[in-house]
């Protein structure tokens, strides 16, 4: 029958090795702000330190990161503090943190960190030796990475998948998930580390299926590959080759070529104090190749030393191993009182440990010191040999199922992936269509009040016309009426005058009081026909200044009603030299639609504290300037509104130019100048 208890060690050996790769990968490019938590960090990390200041400044970086804000950098600061409790084997606090982490990375949806959160609840209850756990968070990283396609952490997680397997005794389905993972991995550059775990877990599985020297190879293949500045001295790669292949040359009984490499394995620098359990296995597997050896020289204190190592450092499964060699080392000394004490401790810590393979090592070596007790013994190592073999069925039926349930999962989840799509496109096209005839149902409300404001500016060009042709009928009657008022004047006035000039040349040589007294008379009259004159003229005059000013009031009132209804200042200047009635009545009716559209805009638009209008006469032209102090806006690009192609076509029809300054910010500035017509004047 197998001897069990080498493997055990072995693989406690390759859980450490890549626990302490894997935890030590994190990013070391992060330049942290705080300098404290830098040195909380390094201290943490100092294996000069006690267990217990180490403990002691790993909480004091936790206490800075954890009130930090959820960021990319916060949760590689929280990795970190996971990561030295992970090294200290504080497995509640270490557990705690990757939950944090977990929350965190879920809330910030960050799919790379979620899936390395998995894997290091993986390696939490690998410690905790809950394999079933272990491998659902495995397979959940595993996913994770599938779908983001990176290949090193999916190969790391696989490795991690092929060590519970060969763990559960399923050595083909650990074979070739490795197998996987060196495909996965072959094009890969700096994937040494993935490719050294590899080898040396194909060597484990060659073991145990009893091919030695494929194990020998797999195992040069993994030295072979360790590249100090991708797998770090610190973690002593080579001293762990070293020692599994040496105790692959004791498993196949060459104990010479075993001592070989578990010497050289000793010979690495800082060993000791880097990877104390390394050290520890070496001395106690050179001790036990002299041993079989039989070199009795530095025996049996080599594997004191080993076992004091262990116990100081509470490594069980050395200390388990240790004492199981010294009891067949005191047995082949026919020390059997030493011998049976060394293998009852063993089997108690076995027990404690409530690891099955070391319980069946320890049963198989009592009965071989104790012939007397053998049958009990092996009735008790059948029994739990037969459990171990259910549980490892079982357990790789629940990797199976495990493996099954998750890729169920995952089918439903794209398949509620793909419902949620659909839904989404469903719904975003009936929103869009209702948008679309939102919009079009607004643009015919617009264009139907457009159409109502055209028929009302028609209607008010209509009215305007009516009251200027009204006005004009009644300018050509007051004309009319001058013209009688002045042929009154002619043959009327002119004839008294006439009348009183002629009487008083016939009195001009007659001095009596009569004469004079008439002369007097004559003379009163005279000053009656002047007054008469004047008041006439007057009368004429006003007339006419209230003919030319109507376009005036009519602006006039526009401008009251303009700061009657709003809060804008409005300043209002008219150039009193200009002639209006020699300006046509169309010029009048578009300058005053561009001064109402444009006041309109202002209204609506500008957001002006003040406006300003100015009509003035420039040269021949009528000049129109309105301005504002408003929010501006882009003229190359509001050029194409409709109020302002208004007052352009408005302009043009005017045979003037329009122009418009804005900037955003600045206000606006519009200039119109038209030609003003000249009126013909029948003689």
């Amino acid at each position: 029958m197998k001897k069990f208890y080498p493997i055990n060690l072995l693989l406690l050996l390759l859980f450490v090795f890549f626990g302490c790769a894997k935890k030590d990968s994190v990013n070391n490019s992060i330049d942290l702000s705080e300098d404290s938590l830098s040195v909380y960090f390094s201290k943490a990390n100092d294996l000069n330190l006690s267990r217990d200041k180490r403990l002691f400044f790993n909480k004091k970086a936790y206490n800075i990161v954890v009130g930090q804000e959820n960021d990319s950098l916060n949760r590689i600061n929280l990795f970190k503090v996971a990561n030295r409790y992970y090294n200290i084997n504080d497995w509640k606090e270490f557990s705690q943190t990757v939950l944090l982490i977990l929350d965190k990375s879920e809330r910030a949806e960050d799919s790379v960190n979620i899936g390395k959160a998995y894997s290091y609840l993986g390696d939490y209850y690998v410690s905790q030796m809950v394999s079933d756990s272990a491998f659902q968070f495995f397979s959940k990283a595993e996913k994770i990475y599938d779908r983001l396609g990176d290949d090193v952490n999916l190969g790391k997680t696989l490795i991690n998948k092929a060590n519970l397997q060969y763990k559960a005794g399923d050595f083909l389905g650990a074979e070739n998930a490795v197998v996987k993972v060196l495909r996965i991995i072959r094009k890969e550059k700096n994937a040494n580390s993935i490719m050294y775990d590899s080898y040396n877990l194909l060597g484990l599985i060659s073991n145990e299926l009893g091919e030695y020297d494929n194990a020998i190879v797999y195992n040069n293949k993994a030295l072979a590959v360790i590249d100090d500045e991708i797998i770090p001295e610190v973690f002593q790669s080579r001293a762990t080759s070293y020692n599994n292949i040496g105790y692959l040359y004791l498993s196949s009984k060459e104990y010479s070529q075993a001592k070989k490499y578990f010497l050289t394995g000793l010979e690495q620098n800082n060993l000791k104090a880097q990877k104390p359990l390394v050290y520890a296995m070496l001395l106690d597997n050179l001790a036990y190749s002299k041993f079989k050896l039989k070199e009795d020289e530095g025996l049996p204190e080599l594997f004191y030393k080993a076992l004091k190592l262990g116990d100081s450092l509470k490594l069980n499964s050395c200390i388990f191993t240790n004492k199981i060699h010294l009891s067949e080392y005191f047995a082949s000394k026919k020390d059997t009182t030493k011998a049976l004490e060394y293998s009852k401790e063993a089997l108690l810590l076995a027990r404690s440990t409530n690891v099955s393979r070391d319980i069946l090592v320890a049963l198989k070596q009592l009965s071989i010191i104790e012939p007397k007790k053998a049958a009990i013994y092996n009735k008790e190592y059948i029994h739990i040999n037969e459990e171990l073999q259910k549980a490892e069925r079982k357990m790789g039926d629940k990797f199976s199922r495990i493996e099954y349930e998750t890729d169920v999962i995952k089918d439903e989840n794209t398949n509620l992936t793909v419902q949620n799509r659909n839904l989404v496109y469903i719904f975003s096209g009936i929103t869009i269509l209702g948008l679309f005839l939102y919009i079009i149902k607004a643009q015919k409300a617009k264009n139907r009040e457009l159409q109502y404001k055209q028929r009302q500016q028609e209607a008010n060009e209509d009215i305007y016309n009516l009251m200027i042709s009204q006005q004009n009928t009644i300018d050509v009657i007051r004309v009319k009426e001058k013209k009688r008022v002045a042929q009154e004047l002619h043959d009327g006035v002119l004839g008294r005058m006439f009348g009183v000039r002629m009487n008083l040349d016939g009195l001009n040589g007659l001095k009596d009081e009569i004469a004079i007294n008439q002369r007097i008379g004559y003379l009163k009259e005279l000053k009656n026909i002047e007054q008469d004159i004047r008041e006439i003229s007057h009368d004429l005059n006003r007339e006419k200044s209230e003919l030319i000013n109507n376009f005036v009031a009519i602006v006039d009132n526009l401008f009251e009603e303009q700061r009657r209804t709003f809060q804008s200042k409005l300043f209002t200047s008219i150039d009193s030299n200009i002639k209006w009635e020699e300006v046509s009545n169309s010029i009048k009716i578009n300058i005053y639609r561009i001064i109402q559209e444009s006041l309109q805009n202002c209204n609506k638009y500008a957001k002006a504290r003040s406006i300003r209008v100015e009509l003035k006469k420039v040269d021949d032209d009528l000049e129109l300037t309105i301005s504002d102090d408003g929010i501006g806006f882009n003229a190359n690009v509001k050029k194409k509104g409709i109020g302002l192609q208004n007052m352009l076509s408005r302009t043009k029809e005017c045979n003037g130019s329009f122009e418009i300054k804005s900037k955003k910010g600045e206000g606006t500035t519009i200039t119109v100048r038209v030609p003003i017509e000249q009126k013909q004047i029948a003689s």
